[in-house]
C-alpha cells in the first residue's frame, strides 16, 4: 500500500505551481498525492486530510501566513483526533521561521530552493515508507 499524502494550498495564495511540482516529485518517487488546490481553509483541508487516511498533510504557502495557517492546521487535526498526521510546510519561509513552525508542531520545513530528493528523502523518513 502506497503512503498518502496530502498537499494543500491554505489561505488566499493563489500560486501553486511549487505545490504541482511538489505533487509530481512525491508521485514519482511512489507515495499516492492528493492535491486540493488553490485557497483552502484549514477545517476543509483537515477533513480531506481525514477522509483520504493520509499520514502527511503538505502545506504549500507563499502568502506570508505561514506560521499562523500551520498552527490552525496542527491544532485542528489534533482536535480531530488526528495528532498522528505529520504537518510539513513548504513555500516561501524566511530561515528566521523555521524554529517557530517547528514549535507550531511542523514535522519539517522545506522553504523555496529545497531540492525535491532531500524532500522525498525527508517525508520517507518521517512516514516509514520504502525508498
Amino acid at each position: 500500500m502506497q503512503t498518502r499524502v496530502l498537499v494543500a494550498k491554505p489561505g488566499l495564495d493563489g500560486h501553486d505551481r511549487g505545490a504541482k511540482i511538489v505533487a509530481r516529485a512525491l508521485r514519482d518517487a511512489g507515495f499516492e498525492v492528493i492535491f486540493t488546490g488553490i485557497r483552502q481553509k484549514v477545517d476543509d483541508i483537515v477533513a480531506i486530510a481525514l477522509q483520504e487516511d493520509v499520514a502527511v498533510v503538505g502545506l504549500s504557502i507563499l502568502s506570508g501566513a505561514h506560521v499562523a495557517l500551520t498552527a490552525r492546521t496542527v491544532e485542528a487535526l489534533r482536535a480531530a483526533g488526528a495528532d498522528d498526521i505529520a504537518v510539513i510546510v513548504g513555500g516561501t519561509i524566511p530561515a528566521a521561521d523555521v524554529p517557530k513552525l517547528k514549535e507550531a508542531g511542523a514535522a519539517a520545513v522545506f522553504p523555496t530552493g529545497t531540492p525535491l530528493d532531500d524532500l522525498v528523502t525527508e517525508i520517507r523518513v518521517l512516514t516509514g515508507a520504502p525508498a
